[in-house]
């Protein structure tokens, strides 16, 4: 359905309704408004969170070139090597949706700086402490879980300050240095190997971690209600996030063992996977029946089309980790190219994916479309992935390269349109959550990928080598191997064997990822169209901010022109009838505004008892002049305030009353927003003559603005 605004014609009133892309209606009727811009304040948070998800996008990938070299400084073998990125994704994965609920309870600075401090520390137990791989993985460990909490904060923290329509232009920051991160990582990493050491892979996360500290505490300044630290810690879902963390940790493990450590039907492997599925489940039953407040909470998957949406953010982490471990493997084990030249080679990956998700991001904030980008992302990332099976030993490079921005394109498509798809189609109350789900399913789809391509990629390796009559300790220890191969004669029949098994083991993994590329479009195509145009509805709010725009509500169906009875009040929502006009409306600038939570019905102005009838409605002889229109709705509001003042006679009712008077000031400034919102192609905001007419129309503003201009307590004009 095309989106719609309405034109209000003063002189009778009526609505009628003309396509836009700029001004859409919501499902529940409500529109917010479209040019949102963030303040100092917001680009600081912004720019904040974008740095400190470059350094953690730079330490999940920057020991691809980095494996081989590592296994033998640390005396460890390619199964060490592989769980040194294995060990990192999966505390990274298991740890963030309970980290976003800590955060709604503990507050959201709080958790990030808490992140950036584990992940310092696991920096810190990596690089000048470990000599052996058991110091290595408890670093990485701890790593993980401070770099999923930075991830986690990140999108909740967008959640809470930007309105969804603006919310892909935005966090485009964001994406662009994590992919910026992702790719730069084996290029650096190869450098450090070549000319340095692999410690100064951990070196430099220093600068980041201290920018952090100090950055963080200073502009993540996110208000909220203020509790004691026992009451905090009673309401932590402490038996869910044990049975959950627990449960899922034991299941990545086993999927990381088996195939690559273990057969899959060995006791080693499926033990695990056991216990960590009925740990997940325990953990489910007890979100659902056990506790008050669940940190996995059901609404988040009540439709087909949430469910729909985490699958695709799983599948792309999955596809993502994939390709950005084993291209750049690619590289060195079978054209034998150095781990710097092998960063290099992806440099098309992110030639082409910052800017496909940075146009993706401004054109689904104009349209407010997410649905046909994330179609369109999985059809271009099928198609890239199917190409890289044309990768061989002498693949020329404009080949390659083109394959690879083929690839680098569908997953900027994807990076942003995922992400958005999957907010639109929550609760407004559960965007932080929302979005918090997201990166915990695309972070598991990483580790689970680095599991299945390891296995994958082992397995097929390890039927081509008795093709071959080589020894399967090739496959076992393949990132080592690799070194042997470069010291052979490029004519040896065992080198030539050897290339040709490894080539096989890096179709069997691109192969898998086509497969999962072409579900992932099918699984899609189950998303149902949800509106972008959403209330802002957080409970965090950031000190010293610019307020978001209004909400606005969306005009009602226009009244048939043939029905000569209607009214011309029934254009006006109800609940703007009889609604006070706030000063503040004879300024041209509503960027000041704020959201109100939801549409109240209408209500007294003074002790909260409902209008009676004969003061709701305008009668239909106020069509006339505008002078009896004003002087009718003026005996109205006297009727009404007559009313409010025989209820409301002692102190208490009337503090009431003038908080009520507050209240429908901001309410009416909003609603007063429709007519101009609507009166003017494109959802510009009109003149303010517009503001008066409106408020003329329905409540008279020369009484409204002598009345209460002056109050004591009405808030002082902007």
């Amino acid at each position: 359905m095309a989106a719609t605004h309405r034109e209000v014609y003063p002189a009778t009133g009526r609505a009628t309704a003309s396509t836009s892309l700029e001004a859409g209606r919501c499902e529940h009727g409500l529109i917010p408004e479209v040019e949102w811009k963030p303040g100092k304040k917001e680009y600081a948070v912004m720019l904040t969170l974008a740095l400190i998800s470059l350094m953690v996008a730079l330490d999940a990938t920057i020991l691809v070139s980095v494996l081989p070299r590592l296994a033998t400084d640390l005396g460890g073998t390619a199964t060490d090597a592989f769980w040194a990125g294995t060990s990192y994704l999966l505390s990274c994965a298991v740890c963030q949706p309970f980290i976003a609920a800590l955060s709604d309870i503990f507050g959201r600075k709080e958790l990030l700086v808490a992140s950036v401090m584990f992940f310092t520390l696991g920096t810190v137990l990596c690089a000048p402490i470990a000599k052996d791989f058991t110091v290595f993985f408890v670093g990485r460990s701890i790593q993980g879980i401070g770099g999923g909490g930075i991830i986690t904060m990140g999108q909740v923290i967008f959640a809470d300050i930007v309105p969804l329509r603006q919310r892909p232009k935005y966090f485009s920051l964001v994406l662009a240095a994590w992919a910026l991160g992702s790719v730069l990582g084996p290029l650096i990493g190869g450098l450090f190997v070549e000319h340095v050491i692999w410690p100064w892979c951990f070196y430099i996360n220093f600068p980041f971690c201290a920018l952090g500290l100090v950055l963080v505490p200073i502009y993540i300044k996110l208000r909220t209600v203020k509790t004691s630290l026992f009451s905090k810690l009673c309401r932590v879902d402490w038996v869910g996030g044990f049975f959950f963390i627990g449960g899922l940790t034991s299941f990545l493990v086993g999927i990381s063992w088996a195939g690559i450590q273990f057969e899959w039907k060995s006791a080693q492997a499926v033990t695990p996977m056991i216990i960590g599925t009925i740990g997940v489940i325990l953990a489910i039953i007890w979100e659902i029946y056990g506790t008050g407040e669940p940190f996995l909470r059901p609404s988040l998957f009540c439709s087909t089309s949430a469910l729909a949406t985490y699958a695709c953010a799983l599948f792309q982490g999955f596809i993502l980790f994939c390709a950005l471990y084993y291209i750049p493997f690619y590289f060195t084990a079978i054209r034998f190219e150095p781990p710097t030249q092998s960063g290099l080679d992806i440099f098309p990956v992110t030639c082409f994916l910052l800017p496909g998700s940075i146009v993706i991001s401004l054109v689904t904030t104009r349209i407010g479309r997410y649905r046909w980008a994330i179609w369109s992302g999985w059809v271009v990332t099928a198609f890239g992935c199917g190409l890289l099976v044309l990768l061989d030993v002498d693949t020329k490079t404009p080949v390659w390269a083109v394959i690879l921005a083929i690839f680098g394109i569908g997953h900027g498509m994807l990076l942003t349109s995922v992400n958005i798809g999957i907010q639109a189609v929550s609760h407004v109350e559960d965007m932080g959550r929302a979005a918090a789900m997201y990166a915990f399913m695309r972070t598991l789809g990483m580790s689970i990928g680095v599991a299945i391509g390891g296995t994958v990629f082992q397995n097929v390796m390890i039927n081509k080598l008795d093709e071959l009559g080589l020894p399967h300790s090739i496959a076992h220890n393949s990132e080592a191997y690799v070194k042997t191969l470069s010291l052979m004669d490029p004519k040896d029949p065992e080198r030539i064997a050897a290339v040709q098994a490894y080539l096989a083991g890096f179709h069997g993994v691109y192969w898998t990822i086509t497969g999962a590329a072409i579900a992932s479009f099918a699984i899609s195509l189950i998303i149902r169209r949800h509106s972008m145009d959403k209330l802002l509805e957080s409970k965090f709010k950031l000190k010293g901010a610019r307020p978001p725009p209004p909400a606005i509500m969306a005009m009602p169906a226009p009244p048939a022109e043939s029905d000569p009875t209607m009214s011309t009040t029934n254009c006006i929502p109800p609940i703007y009838k009889r609604s006070p006009v706030s000063s503040q409306t004879s300024s041209t600038n509503d960027t000041e505004s704020t959201y109100v939570g939801s549409s109240q019905s209408q209500k007294s102005r003074g002790c909260g008892q409902e209008l009676p009838s004969d003061a709701q409605k305008v009668s239909s002889e106020s069509q006339g002049s505008k002078g009896t229109q004003k002087e009718q709705s003026q005996e109205q509001d006297t009727e009404v305030r007559v009313q409010e003042q025989s209820h409301c006679d002692n102190g208490e009712e009337a503090a009431e009353k003038r908080e009520r008077h507050h209240a429908d000031d901001q309410r009416a400034t909003q609603e007063l927003a429709i007519v101009a919102y609507n009166i003017q192609p494109g959802g510009r905001v009109a003149h303010v003559n517009v503001f008066r007419q409106a408020a003329e129309f329905s409540y008279g503003l020369d009484t409204w603005d002598h009345e209460h201009r002056d109050r004591p307590d009405r808030p002082a004009s902007r």
